[in-house]
């Protein structure tokens, strides 16, 4: 019977032939991830052995991956002692894949696991971020569950009583035009959806486009699949998972790819023409809130954000350098940046593109979550806008709800950046 590759990936992770949408499974998961609310995972997982009199004990710690990235470093006392509460979990129950605070290996979760290998195709990802869609970029069936459901993870090494998700098929044919990319097409998809309309389905992306793309303009597509209340989202694994798995990573052993059957049951099927697309802009408070960027040309921006899980790779960051290059962030607009990753940090230092944007007068900060949700840096004052290469505009997103926040790609930030005003990077800064 022919499945899509979620259908495929949850048949071999719960032992059957076949998987259908609407059947209820429990896979074994082969990647557990959490960030700092590790620290409540913890409670619950110490709250299933209360009164057994057994010692508390994890499924497979080799499969757990624990990575600081929301409050980085710790801004109070609490962050401070829950972080402090999670390394010394870490090195009760001997789990390797830790990522402390550090400036050579930290880094916002959802780059660590696939830079690091942790991430395969076909594997089950589950993690505590609703963001943990973004592994699907690898072929991968990724999403975020709750604290409780995590606990039961570490316990019993499985996903408990999941149901086999409904396939939306995306086909995206044609060449972006010169300042157009995947973050104009997620834009673009969400608004099509809306924020409801792929709920509890999987979003895969097919299509010329998508097959020509590098995994960091397909960790974008999948990282905001869930705006459109996506369960996940999947591209297909091919010739450039191998080959990021193989040159990035540093995968050594066997790559096995999942593809879909011909004939695979969709529930739909959108088919939306790259070479059409404009730079597109989420306006608040809503994602789904996208217009193309003339519509919104000439707004006020007070803050420029650049980086996050969804646009703080290596060519997200060479993009705005280029162009900041030798000109200046306007004044009364401030500019912040942080890349995803510390490695891919040291690689913008040595490309030389950290200079540039400080030249400019951009303040590159350390790798982490806070400014995307301003719970550590970053935060708005009353009544200013932001324009962020980030995720989500809900109201009180960048910490404070008399704010206002746009969505937009790395290119447009840039060009903005240079006027103070939202800017079309395509006519110039």
């Amino acid at each position: 019977m022919p499945m899509t590759v979620v259908e495929k990936i949850l048949a071999r992770a719960s032992g059957r032939d076949v998987a259908r949408a609407g059947d209820v499974v429990e896979p074994a998961v082969d990647l557990a991830m959490s960030h700092e609310n590790a620290a409540l995972v913890i409670n619950q997982f110490a709250e299933i052995y209360e009164g057994t009199g057994l010692e508390p004990r994890i499924w497979d710690p080799a499969r757990i991956a624990i990575i600081f990235d929301h409050r980085v470093p710790a801004e109070s006392p609490k962050t401070a002692s829950n972080q402090k509460k999670v390394r010394e979990f870490v090195a009760r129950h001997g789990i390797t894949r830790f990522h402390d605070i550090r400036g050579d290996e930290g880094g916002i979760c959802h780059q660590i696991l696939p830079e690091n290998g942790y991430v395969r195709p076909g594997a089950v990802v589950v993690g505590t971020d609703s963001h943990t869609t973004s592994h699907g970029a690898l072929g991968a069936f990724a999403f975020g569950i709750g604290a409780t459901e995590m606990a039961s993870v570490w316990a019993l090494g499985v996903a408990l009583n999941v149901e086999v998700p409904r396939t939306i098929r995306v086909e995206v044919s044609g060449a972006f035009a010169p300042g157009v990319g995947p973050k104009d097409l997620i834009l673009h998809l969400v608004g099509l959806l809306t924020a409801e309309g792929a709920n509890f389905r999987v979003i895969e992306f097919h299509g010329e486009t998508v097959r020509a793309m590098s995994t960091s303009g397909r960790l974008t597509l999948c990282n905001m699949s869930v705006e459109a209340g996506a369960t996940s989202g999947v591209v297909p694994g091919d010739a450039e998972t191998v080959r990021y798995l193989r040159e990035v990573a540093g995968v050594s052993d066997p790559i096995v790819v999942v593809t879909p059957d011909a004939g695979a049951d969709y529930e739909r099927t959108l088919a939306i023409d790259a070479a059409a697309l404009v730079p597109q802009i989420a306006c608040p408070h809503t994602v789904d809130n996208v217009r193309p960027v003339d519509a919104v040309v000439g707004t006020r921006v007070h803050q420029i954000v650049i980086g996050s899980c969804t646009n703080g790779r290596l060519d997200d960051i060479a993009a705005a350098a280029r162009i900041l290059r030798g000109r200046k962030v306007a004044r009364g607009t401030r500019m912040l940046v942080f890349p995803a990753s510390a490695r891919i940090y040291q690689e913008a230092l040595a490309a030389g593109y950290v200079a540039d944007l400080m030249r400019a007068g951009a303040v590159v900060m350390n790798s982490g979550c806070g400014p995307c949700l301003g719970v550590h840096e970053g935060a708005l004052g009353d009544g200013e806008v932001a324009l962020s290469t980030t995720n989500r505009n809900f109201k009180g997103r960048m910490g404070n709800p008399k704010s206002e926040v746009y969505l937009c790609s790395p290119e447009v930030a840039a060009a903005s950046a240079v006027t103070g005003v939202i800017t079309d990077p395509r006519k110039g800064a």
